[in-house]
């Protein structure tokens, strides 16, 4: 399904207007209508298209279990890429971005165990028994991690897919999913590189209001996949229920009126012994 975006929210956010002509990176004419007072002017078209188009590339990712990494450290973008990430309960960075966060990613998860550790031992009250100093140190320890990895701290495992504002910025960032072959979507301006983004929406990557649109489009997105796979888990308890339980007939068979013929010959006897049968009554099997 496409996202809920249209072209007029497009025009409204200004996500079609583009750098100055004199900073605009030649790679990105494709995706560049026209020029005004000296601004490119952005083919929404392109923009709408691929928004629609990569929803549902994103749903798929997340219907099959993937993970999807928000990443926006610029001012503009950074409560906008919190706000998005916790709402679809994917991770992300919104501040600085720690080299080695993907490719190192085994010393960065080291770094995330000790914070939880120490968050651990806080919240059980060990940290009580610490001087003033050393509580504080500690605390101080855990506020900085926290800035720096609180956004991936449930991270279990490097991420499916990329979503990147400002891809100048977020230049190493890029480079380390380029090097893990981690699939990037971004919002591309017309001074940036497409050539290193394997999912282009071209658009205003320094007005809020438009990172705001296409990033909550991509959280939108997010959300679809999780209620596709939650709707399959379902769908599958349904019929694993349905195929163990066993097929009950509780239709009673017509009784035999001679049920007698399935008894043998000493039961019988014992029967007639305690005169269980009328006077008179033959068994088939005595004669």
């Amino acid at each position: 399904m496409p996202s809920k975006v249209t072209m007029r929210d497009l025009l409204e956010t200004g996500v079609h207007f583009g750098h100055r002509t004199q900073k605009w990176n030649p790679k990105m004419s494709p995706f560049i209508y026209t020029a005004r007072n000296g601004i490119h002017i952005i083919d929404l078209r392109q923009t709408l298209t691929n928004l629609n188009a990569y929803f549902d590339m994103v749903a798929e990712v997340v219907r099959k279990g993937g993970s999807v990494l928000f990443v926006g450290t610029k001012r503009q973008a950074q409560e906008t890429v919190f706000k998005a990430a916790v709402d679809c309960g994917m991770p992300y960075i919104n501040e600085r971005w720690l080299g080695g966060t993907l490719t190192n990613w085994r010393t960065i998860k080291e770094r995330i165990d000790t914070l939880k550790k120490l968050e651990a031992r806080r919240d059980k009250g060990e940290f009580s028994l610490l001087t003033k100093r050393e509580s504080l140190m500690l605390q101080r320890e855990i506020d900085v991690l926290n800035q720096r990895l609180g956004g991936i701290k449930d991270m279990k495992r490097l991420p499916d897919l990329l979503v990147v504002v400002d891809t100048k910025r977020e230049e190493t960032a890029i480079k380390e999913a380029n090097a893990l072959n981690i699939p990037v979507l971004a919002l591309v301006d017309t001074n940036c590189n497409p050539d290193v983004i394997d999912y282009i929406i071209p658009g205003n990557d320094d007005a809020m209001r438009a990172i705001k649109l296409v990033v909550d489009a991509i959280a939108d997105a997010v959300k679809e996949g999780k209620a596709m796979r939650k709707a399959e888990d379902e769908s599958f308890d349904d019929d694993t229920v349905s195929a163990a339980a066993p097929v009950i007939d509780y239709e009673e068979e017509e009784e035999d009126e001679n049920d007698e013929r399935y008894l043998g010959k000493s039961t019988l006897a014992k029967l007639r012994d305690a005169k269980l049968f009328d006077e008179g009554e033959e068994s088939a099997d005595d004669e």
